[in-house]
Formats: C-alpha cells, structure tokens, sequence
C-alpha cells in the first residue's frame, strides 16, 4: 500500500469521528441547558439514539454481505450514498425548533437517524480495511494511519464545537462569587438566553453543524479518489458466501472474538462516560467552566501525538501489552475527582488523552487478527467481514448507549436542573461518580476479560503463514 492510498483511507474515516466527537463531548449538555429538556428525556434520546444505532449494525451488515462487486466496489457505493443524507441529518439534529412540547421527539428522531446513517457508512468502511490488503503488516500499518487521522478528526471536532459553541455556555451571573446573603437566590435562578439574538446560542450551534457538515463531503470525495477496494484475496470462485444468521451465529461462538468484544465494550462504554460528562462535570463540578474546551483539545491533542507511538509499542511489545495503557486514566481521574485544581485538571486531560489513544487504536488493530483467525478455521467461506466488524460496533454502541442512558437518568434523579448557576451537592456527586468510580470499574473489567484473549504475537505469525499458503 502507498502513503497516499493510507491517508487518502484514514481521511475518510476522519468525518464520522468529526461529528460524534462533537456530539459525544456536546450533545448532552445542549440538550439540557440550550434545548430545555429534562434530563430524562435526555437520557431516552441518548439511549434509544445509540440503541438505533446498534441495531442498524447488524441490519447494515447483511444487505451489505449481500452487495454485489460494482466498478467502484462492493462497499465503497454504500459509503457514497449515505454521506449526503448524513449532513442533512446531523444539521437538524443541533436546530432548535420553534415548537416546545415536541422537542423531545424531535432530537430524538433526527438523532436516530443521524446514528443509523454514520453505522451505514461505518461497517463497509471499517470492513474496507480486510480489503486494503493481504499483508498483517500493511493493515495494521493502514489502521494506525487511519487512527491517528480519527482522533485528528475527533480532535477537529471538539475543538470546532469548543471554540464555536464555548459563548453558549457562559453566564456572566455565574462569574461572580456570590455572598453569603445570596446564595440561594444564585442557587436557584436559571439564566435562559434571548432567541432573538442573532449570535444566540441556537445559532451558535448551528453555524457548528454546518461546518462539520462540510467536512463530510470532503471527506468522502478524498476516500473515493485515493482508495481502491480490492475483492476477496482468499476466496475461490466456487467458494459461496457465507449467509448472515448462520455466519453470526459463528462468530458468537469464536473465543477471540467473544473476549476481545467483551472487553473492549466495557472499555469503550468507560471512554464513552468520560466524554459525555466531562463537560457537565467541568461546568458544575469543577469550577472549570471557562477551561473545559481548552480541557478537551488538551485532551484529543494529547491522543492524536500518542497513537504513533502505540503503534510502535505495540509492534515491539505485543497487542495485549499495548492494553495497559487504557489503565493510565483511572489513577489521574480519581485525583481530579478528588482534588478539583487547575493545574491538575490539564495534566489529567493530557494522561487520559494517551489512554484514550489506546482504547481507539487497539481493537480496530486486533480485529482484523480475529478475522483472519476465523478464516482459517472457515476456509471455504467469504463475506464473513462485514458479519464481524457490523456486529462489533452493535455491542459497542448498544453498552454506550446503556451507559450514557443511566447516566443522564442518574442527573435526573438527584435533581439536575438546566440553566442555574449551581447544581445540588447530589447532581455534583453523581458527576464525580461518572467520572471517576464508573470508568475506573468498567476499565478494570474489561482489562481483566483481555488477559484471557487467546490470540498471541506467535499465534499471529502462525495464521498469516497458513493463511499465505491458502492464497
């Protein structure tokens, strides 16, 4: 593979992470305090959003196995048709509608759809790296390109959102240290922006979405220049594909992929509720109100310099090594949790941003191994990628979508209320939880299930020689 075919291919990734960066740091603190919604409904969006999700997953990866090979491909036309009703998508899910009553029902709807469109773009696209090349070598080589260029994306994507929508969430009634005579009236009196302004914060967010929109299309148009999708190497032409439930059912049964699953969505869902309340627990929590987008970028920063360097780490000391690094997070935020300071704050932010980069590189990295494992264990089979990679992003996005749902219940019931200055010593106690215990649990569980996954350096060079031998 060429330098160009791997960051024309990392590039196209870099939209999706763009976004949900924007709405994972985001979406939950503008639904609450600029949308007006209780944090119940918030939660049903969250959840029943990530769930559709999820369950597109696997619906997205049988009508895609069972695509025919066009000029462009047999993933590459999916990726094109859905990217134009993705931007629609994600635009109307930051507007605010005039209406009241039913706004719940709008993000709701639009938030739906937005999660089943990037899924439609995710599985082939995920699923293109089993088909960049037969080499392990140059597909680990590909994915930590498109690793790095992912968390660029995420980067770009908070970092836009940050300095975009930074103004929404300042209230000059809360810089003020309030006496003592005052408290309760500072405590208690939301503070609810002017819709007529024309840099309101609806409009803020909305000028947001239409940039991000942008870096949709061009993200596409370079993935479908510079990549050329490469059929079934492995395959035979009397091999018949292999149909969806059956080859569904088989991969629930391969041990690699079960551990490697299992572990690796407790671990996401842990990332998934740092990033979700790492804003809210900045702004209530913390004190941290004017720094949390600067917290962010220090963050993604910090993730996007480290993913080179994991991947050399991974290289020399082995995948299931590599995984010790996602544990570097849980000490740093229990210390913020703990001692909310300044200083402390950014030097967490950067820790968790290398954990962060791990988490992200390290299965995309290990799955394509598992692949290749069940291949050799099914060598008469094809069409079995898209059965694998669809079905891992459904129980990743369907553990988040539990977790961020619980979450937002959870402020719900110690009584969040949007718009006021200080929340209830509850709401901050649950934000520390959220923070710090939760993550901490989830990270250790699902470290733990890894050191049972099975598949070793040496295992590895095992499979590709056999697999060399089939081809």
């Amino acid at each position: 593979l060429s330098t160009c075919s791997k960051l024309c291919y990392a590039i196209g990734g870099a939209p999706n992470q763009v976004a949900g960066s924007a709405a994972s740091f985001f979406l939950q603190i503008y639904l609450l305090d600029i949308a007006h919604i209780t944090p119940f409904q918030a939660s049903l969006v969250l959840f029943i959003g990530k769930a559709s999700g999820a369950v597109t997953d696997p619906v997205a990866g049988f009508f895609i196995s069972k695509s025919r090979w066009t000029k462009i491909g047999r993933l590459m036309p999916w990726m094109l048709a859905c990217t134009p009703f993705t931007v629609v998508t994600y635009f109307f899910m930051w507007y605010l509608p005039p209406f009241v009553s039913g706004r719940t029902a709008w993000y709701l709807a639009f938030y739906c759809l937005f999660q089943a469109l990037t899924t439609l773009f995710q599985v082939p696209y995920s699923a293109l790296t089993m088909f960049l090349s037969t080499d392990q070598k140059e597909r680990d080589s590909a994915t930590a390109y498109r690793m790095t260029v992912e968390v660029l994306g995420t980067l770009i994507g908070a970092g836009l959102q940050g300095q975009i929508v930074a103004s929404a969430h300042v209230s000059h009634h809360c810089t003020v240290n309030p006496t003592a005579n005052t408290t309760d009236s500072w405590h208690d009196t939301p503070s609810f922006p002017d819709p007529s302004d024309p840099l309101s914060p609806q409009v803020i967010y909305m000028i947001a979405a239409g940039v991000i929109g942008g870096v949709y299309l061009l993200g596409i148009v370079i993935l479908f220049l510079g990549v050329k999708e490469k059929d079934d190497p492995y395959a035979l032409k009397s091999d018949r594909a292999i149909p969806f439930c059956k080859g569904l059912g088989l991969t629930m049964q391969h041990g690699p992929y079960v551990k490697l699953t299992a572990s690796f969505l407790l671990i996401s869902t842990a990332v998934q509720l740092e990033q979700s309340n790492f804003v809210l627990f900045c702004t209530h929590a913390a004190d941290l109100r004017n720094h949390f987008q600067y917290l962010v970028v220090t963050i993604l920063v910090s993730a996007a310099v480290s993913i080179p360097f994991w991947q050399k780490f991974l290289q020399k000391f082995g995948k299931k090594c590599a995984a010790c690094g996602i544990a570097w997070m849980i000490p740093f935020a229990v210390m913020l949790v703990t001692i909310p300071n300044l200083i402390l704050a950014y030097f967490v932010a950067f820790i968790s941003g290398l954990s962060i980069a791990a988490s992200l590189l390290l299965p995309w990295s290990m799955l394509p191994d598992v692949v290749d494992h069940f291949r050799l264990q099914n060598p008469h089979r094809k069409g079995h990628e898209t059965i694998f990679y669809s079905s891992y992003v459904f129980f990743t996005k369907m553990s988040a979508g539990i977790g961020l749902g619980i979450s937002a219940a959870g402020l719900e019931f110690t009584g969040y209320k949007p718009g006021i200055c200080r929340q209830p010593d509850d709401v901050i106690l649950t934000l520390k939880i959220l923070i710090g215990a939760v993550p901490a649990i989830l990270i250790l569980v699902g470290l733990f299930i890894l050191l049972f996954y099975p598949i070793t350096e040496e295992s590895r060079k095992e499979t590709k020689l056999a697999l060399e031998v089939l081809r």
